[in-house]
């Protein structure tokens, strides 16, 4: 089993499988899931720095820092229930690993209530069926998100059966 404080930082070309999207509300979700993980992971401020940068240059300061909150939430739930390592791809990285999606993912499928994809997609991410306090923290963020007008498309969601692949290719 993976340590579960562990994060990966991805820098293989491989796993960069989808283009940082022009599309606001996945890009906040993708680069703030990337640099509240390593942030914590690390320490080292200027993580939080990047994620404040995004969310109030899109959004302004005060929505900014109601979101950063959720964000927070949403990523000490997943960091704390996952039974693997979590990658996520280099600061400035112009691409999403599979994590960084998943966790897109999740949050889109909780807009959507696309409950099927939720599910999968956050047993996928955390590597367990232990998703309660994962599930409660993305629905906040996804509130707060679209409270806020960022509303992420329901392209976003990655199929259940694409969870479930991705699941099974990562080692236990």
């Amino acid at each position: 089993m993976a340590n579960a404080s562990q994060t990966t930082i991805n820098s293989r070309a491989a796993a960069k499988v989808v283009p940082l999207p022009a599309r606001a509300p996945e890009r906040l979700v993708g680069v703030g899931f990337r640099c509240w993980l390593a942030g914590l992971s690390t320490g080292d401020i200027k993580c939080w720095e990047e994620a404040w940068n995004t969310f109030s240059g899109t959004l302004g300061p005060d929505n900014a820092k109601a979101l950063l909150m959720e964000l927070s939430k949403f990523v000490r739930a997943v960091k704390a229930n996952a039974q693997r390592d979590i990658e996520i791809s280099p600061s400035g990285c112009h691409s999403f690993c599979r994590d960084e999606c998943l966790a897109i993912s999740i949050i889109a499928a909780c807009q959507h209530n696309e409950r099927q994809a939720l599910a999968t997609s956050a047993a996928a991410l955390v590597g367990s069926d232990d998703i309660g306090d994962t599930l409660n923290g993305a629905q906040a963020l996804a509130g707060s998100l679209r409270k806020a007008n960022q509303v992420l498309a329901v392209d976003s969601i990655c199929p259940a059966t694409c969870a479930l692949k991705i699941a099974r290719r990562r080692p236990s």
